[in-house]
């Protein structure tokens, strides 16, 4: 029996059962963070908290969990939970030894529902199974067999994680301790037909409302189908003309038209309709030429103000690298901690580096704009030359197209006066006189047409003419800008040739005892390492210092050139007899005043 502390009194139950130890189910739940429940379906312990399942390291159900499938996690093995006596109405269940494994159970199949216990007592009885497994909530259907186990089929899938609480749990109906009467309780997952039936109708329908969500978002997603084009009538074409002439109608009016020549509703009747319509097209053309100029402007406008704002954020730069540079002077640096001066300096090169960036972008700026003066300078006779051979191709062009048009109109007149004859053979007499009229007139036409085409095609063959000097001349003026090119390039070619005569001229002149960049280095190295011996060092000793940061220096050439620098170097000889010693001293700072 438990504790009398712990012992309640079941009065508030209506069934007004005695039970020895009324909280060993509720403390049983807790362990796994359930709501425990009496037999009436009441909550045992009203202020009952699922947090506090965790308290023995078992983590709480979710009962949002049916249906999904979810498995709760393991319990740890070095915090089991603690498992204590259960007293029903009609049975007793005692816990397992807590020093035993955990039962094994088989893999949970999906959408599980139903359980297998095995060792149910003989004398058991439905409504005792009924009395144990109710707790762990709402039962189905029961079906018992005759070899003491039997299949328990439950409303939700949290449930079973209840039941299987109990496996390994001895039980006992009432006090009798006949080997019929007890037995050790094995619940583990069965596999149901029912089970997985209503979890693949589950899973088809989450499948079908994926479906139908990703179809949602497919239809919102997908662009709207243009709108329908109206059939050409006089009222559709009188619109349409009206809203070419507007600059915010005009894509639709144009689409409008398009569409209407696509589908062949020009001929005859309709032909000065659509000219109008493509003249106002045409002269859409010059506005949308002014409104480029303006954006080109604007643009213009921009590239200014955006120069003249990057030049005055590098003045700014330029005046902060400044001051950086002014306090990393001796006078102030001195005054500053060690993690001021770091600062300082790495503040020092951002600075730099983010100016050096700018002023480069401002020199790009302005080198393009160099570029594109030379360019257009250069140019500007071409772009003459090509602008009038362009006009003369167009011409030309407008000719052609001018000769095409009136074969076609010659054809079609030669088709009526064919048709014409026909009919004169079908005809009566009386309308001869008036069909002879009409083929002279038409004769007439057809010779105006034919002088009009001859003299097409001969200011055709002038333009032609004319088009061939323009390319003669055009070739011209390329090689007269090669050989431009070609003098160019000898003349700096000469130029540097000049620079390279200079230079060893140069050279020559300025007699110093330093000869290059490399004697600097080797000057500089020797004078701080000398500087660092106040009495002297010999010249082994320095060039075994020197040949460490470069093997190829030798002592003749090291001694050579601090003979030549004697207001830098001095040798003095130190020692006695068999210790006498030449050393070289470093003497900059008194041949800087002797200088």
């Amino acid at each position: 029996s438990a504790d009398g502390g712990r012992n309640l009194s079941l009065d508030s139950i209506p069934m007004g059962l005695p039970m020895s130890d009324p909280t060993a189910w509720a403390t049983a739940m807790n362990n796994l963070g359930m709501a425990p429940m009496g037999m009436t379906g009441q909550p045992l312990l009203p202020d009952f908290d699922p947090a506090l399942g965790m308290m023995t390291g078992i983590p709480p159900i979710n009962p949002m969990m049916p249906g999904l499938g979810i498995v709760p996690p393991p319990i740890p093995p070095d915090m089991p939970a603690v498992k204590e006596i259960i007293h029903c109405k009609s049975c007793t269940l005692f816990p397992p030894n807590p020093h035993l494994p955990p039962p094994a159970t088989r893999e949970r199949p999906p959408g599980c529902k139903t359980v297998f216990v095995g060792g149910l007592p003989e004398n058991a009885t439905e409504q005792i199974i009924m009395e144990v497994f109710e707790q762990c909530g709402e039962v189905i259907a029961i079906r018992k067999s005759k070899k003491n186990f039997c299949h328990i089929r439950f409303a939700e899938e949290f449930m079973v994680d209840k039941a299987l609480y109990l496996s390994g749990y001895r039980i006992r109906l009432g006090s009798s301790t006949d080997k019929k009467d007890t037995g050790r309780l094995h619940v583990d997952f069965a596999q149901a037909r029912d089970d997985l039936y209503e979890w693949e109708c589950k899973q088809r329908m989450l499948a079908r409302e994926e479906r139908h969500r990703r179809r949602l978002e497919e239809e919102r997603f997908r662009p709207p189908s243009p709108p329908p084009v109206v059939h050409y009538s006089d009222h559709e074409c009188s619109i349409v003309a009206e809203k070419l002439k507007d600059d915010t109608k005009f894509s639709e009016a144009i689409q409008t038209l398009l569409t209407w020549i696509e589908r062949g509703e020009v001929n005859r009747r309709t032909a000065n309709n659509f000219y109008s319509m493509i003249q106002s097209a045409n002269s859409h053309i010059r506005r949308l030429v002014n409104e480029k100029a303006a954006h080109e402007k604007e643009m213009e406008e921009a590239k200014e103000k955006f120069k003249l704002a990057l030049s005055g954020i590098l003045v700014q730069f330029e005046q902060i690298v400044a001051v950086y540079h002014s306090a990393s002077k001796q006078k102030a640096w001195d005054h500053f901690t060690k993690a001021q001066r770091k600062n300082i300096s790495v503040w020092c090169k951002q600075a730099e580096e983010i100016r050096n960036i700018h002023n480069d972008e401002l020199m790009g700026i302005r080198r393009e704009e160099e570029m594109e003066m030379s360019d257009e300078e250069i140019e500007d006779p071409p772009e003459m030359k090509e602008t009038e051979e362009s006009a003369l191709v167009s011409q030309v062009e407008a000719l052609k197209e001018e000769n095409d048009s009136l074969r076609w109109q010659l054809d079609a007149y030669r088709n009526e006066v064919e048709l014409l004859k026909q009919e004169q053979g079908k005809a009566s007499r009386d309308e001869d006189t008036t069909k002879e009229q009409q083929m002279k007139l038409l004769q007439q036409a057809l010779q105006g047409m034919q002088k009009h085409l001859l003299k097409v095609q001969d200011e055709y063959k002038k333009r032609e003419a004319e088009l061939e000097k323009v390319k003669e001349e055009k070739l011209k003026v390329e090689t007269l800008l090669a050989n431009l090119k070609e003098q160019e390039s000898s003349t700096s070619r000469v130029c540097a040739c000049s620079q390279e005569k200079e230079c060893p001229a140069e050279k020559t002149l300025s007699n110093s005892p330093v000869k290059s960049e490399r004697e600097v280095l080797l000057v500089g190295i020797i004078s701080t390492f000398l500087h660092v011996h106040p009495f002297g060092a010999s010249i082994e000793y320095i060039c075994s210092y020197l040949q460490r940061l470069d093997s190829k220096i030798c002592t003749a050439e090291v001694e050579v050139l601090m003979t030549r620098l004697q207001n830098t170097f001095r040798q003095e000889l130190s020692g006695v007899g068999a210790s006498l010693e030449k050393r070289w001293k470093f003497c900059g700072f008194d041949g800087l005043k002797m200088t």
